[in-house]
């Protein structure tokens, strides 16, 4: 099978979107790697796994790449479990973290890697104990180890001086620890310390029955349920075959861009009040409100967590319901289009805003940016558009796109977003609106008596979220094996270190939150 321009022997995954999974020697992970790069493909996800079965199996590291023919799978087998395997930092920048917490749950390590330190591991098992592997000690969160410091790296020379931010911050915020290098108050640099939020999520998966695993995808990053629930069912459903009964696929691209403007309008009123511009919160608050109300109303909860579920969606949408959601679509514009008005004409926020925590596109391109901060910095992917699934193959999406790279690129892809979500959302409730109110939204889901592979892969509000499952059927095991979850903020995290340079350490804060990254999504 000819796939992103290399002859390999690839098996296609059972679901919506073209997923390809091959299993390669080192040479060949290295050869694809370079290939990737120079075609501008991107690399989504790194993870380790632990597939030893008795005597059998051993340890593996996988990446998934976007390529033009959708997304390439590959698993790279380590023949020994001191084994290392050909480091992707060098073409893919991104892939340096996701090779540190691979090192930290697996204990597998990238050869030649420039940049080894721990990025999970923060004391709360013993230095020899990797907790995603079998033989991993079952009281090893209780045999915490002495936290050490940590080697940030330092920049000296006249004038200069380091602020430590965080990890614990004022407010009610996530931890995360930010090292800024400033003479005065330029940043010269920022070095970020995360995976204070580590959860052990992907280790519960495997205890988890894989009907109920949707419900722990849906909480893995609470402003994305409905991206990581579809994105888990959709990788289930691939390992079953199960086909999705067409109304229920309508219904959930009708959670998904909800939640899209949900988010979108929550930033655009924070940055309005991070550029000290109170009005705009408390305007985009209000509206934020009164869409999550109706959501709650409509779907039994405010996030729509847990109406995703395997097979299909928990719960139908009455006519009349949907008719006040329509309503409210167009109660939503009016109002936006005029919040954008007044953003675009204050001169105050336009000052803040423009130039401020810019990625030019050359940069955004070599780093990875992706999701919509990607697409602020000209970097056009959406899977929306690029590999469109049901029912977004029927939908035409418009991608929004821009070239600045800062703070008001990021605004301005925002309002692009919000109104053609907008018009999607219209667009479902005609279309569902059209069908019997009494067809069918769940899918029998009958989960195979072997070793399956799924994947999900969904274009959140944030940028695409990847799901990695596989199943263990044989001789009654019935388990998920291994269950990785993968959100955009990894590969954006690195880039907002790149994006305050040059800026002044009081719009730090405007910055971070134009990009608004996940630190949940990013420490499982």
């Amino acid at each position: 099978m000819l796939i992103a321009g290399f002859s390999l022997d690839c098996e296609r995954l059972p679901g919506a979107l073209p997923i390809w999974r091959a299993t390669v020697r080192s040479e060949t992970w290295a050869v694809v790697a370079r290939g990737v790069a120079s075609k501008g493909g991107r690399l989504v996800a790194l993870w380790g796994s632990d597939r030893t079965r008795g005597a059998a199996g051993g340890l593996v590291v996988s990446a998934a790449y976007a390529v033009r023919e959708g997304l390439l799978w590959l698993d790279l087998p380590l023949a020994e479990r001191g084994a290392g395997y050909p480091d992707l930092a060098p073409l893919f920048p991104c892939a340096g973290r996701m090779q540190r917490a691979a090192e930290d749950l697996v204990g597998i390590a990238a050869d030649g890697a420039a940049d080894r330190r721990p990025w999970l591991a923060h004391g709360a098992w013993p230095a020899a104990s990797f907790p995603l592997r079998r033989d991993a000690s079952a009281g090893g969160a209780d045999a915490a180890r002495e936290v050490t410091d940590y080697t940030f790296v330092r920049v000296e020379g006249d004038g200069v001086h380091e602020i430590p931010v965080g990890p614990v911050h004022a407010g009610i915020i996530e931890p995360g620890h930010f090292r800024f290098s400033v003479v005065g108050e330029k940043v010269l640099r920022l070095e970020q310390r995360l995976g204070y939020k580590h959860k052990g999520i992907e280790q519960r998966f495997t205890e988890l029955s894989p009907l109920d695993g949707y419900r722990l995808a849906g909480r893995v990053s609470g402003d994305s349920t409905v991206a990581y629930a579809w994105a888990y069912c959709m990788a289930l459903e691939s390992v079953a075959g199960c086909a999705v009964p067409a109304r229920a696929v309508w219904l959930r691209a009708l959670f998904l861009e909800r939640e899209r403007i949900a988010n979108h309008l929550g930033d655009l009123g924070a940055l309005g009040n991070d550029a000290a511009f109170a009005f705009g919160l408390a305007q985009f608050s209000r509206l934020r409100e009164d869409w999550l109300r109706l959501s709650q109303e409509a779907f039994g909860h405010r996030l729509m967590m847990d109406c995703v579920v395997p097979g299909g969606v928990l719960a139908d949408v009455e006519r009349a319901l949907a008719d006040r959601l329509a309503r409210q679509c167009d109660t939503i514009e009016r109002e936006v289009r005029d919040l954008r008005q007044v953003y675009d004409e204050h001169s105050g926020l336009q000052d803040r805003f423009m130039t401020t925590g810019q990625v030019p596109p050359q940069l955004a391109a070599r780093l990875g940016l992706t999701g919509l901060a990607g697409r602020a910095s000209a970097q056009a992917a959406d899977l929306r558009c690029d590999q469109s699934w049901a029912p977004y193959d029927q939908l035409a999406v418009k991608m929004a796109t821009r070239t600045g790279g800062d703070v008001a690129a990021r605004v301005a892809v925002r309002f692009d977003e919000v109104f053609e979500s907008l018009r999607l959302i219209r667009a479902i409730l005609l279309r569902l609106g059209e069908s019997d109110g009494g067809s069918e939204i769940r899918g029998d889901l009958r989960l195979p008596a072997k070793v399956a592979l799924g994947a999900g892969w969904i274009e959140g509000w944030r940028g695409e979220v990847f799901v990695a499952l596989e199943w263990d059927g044989e001789h009654g095991a019935n388990r998920i094996r291994r269950c990785h979850c993968h959100d955009p903020s990894w590969q954006n995290w690195p880039v907002l270190e790149h994006a305050v340079i040059g800026n002044i350490v009081p719009d730090f804060p405007l910055i971070n939150k134009s990009f608004n990254l996940s630190y949940a999504g990013h420490d499982l």
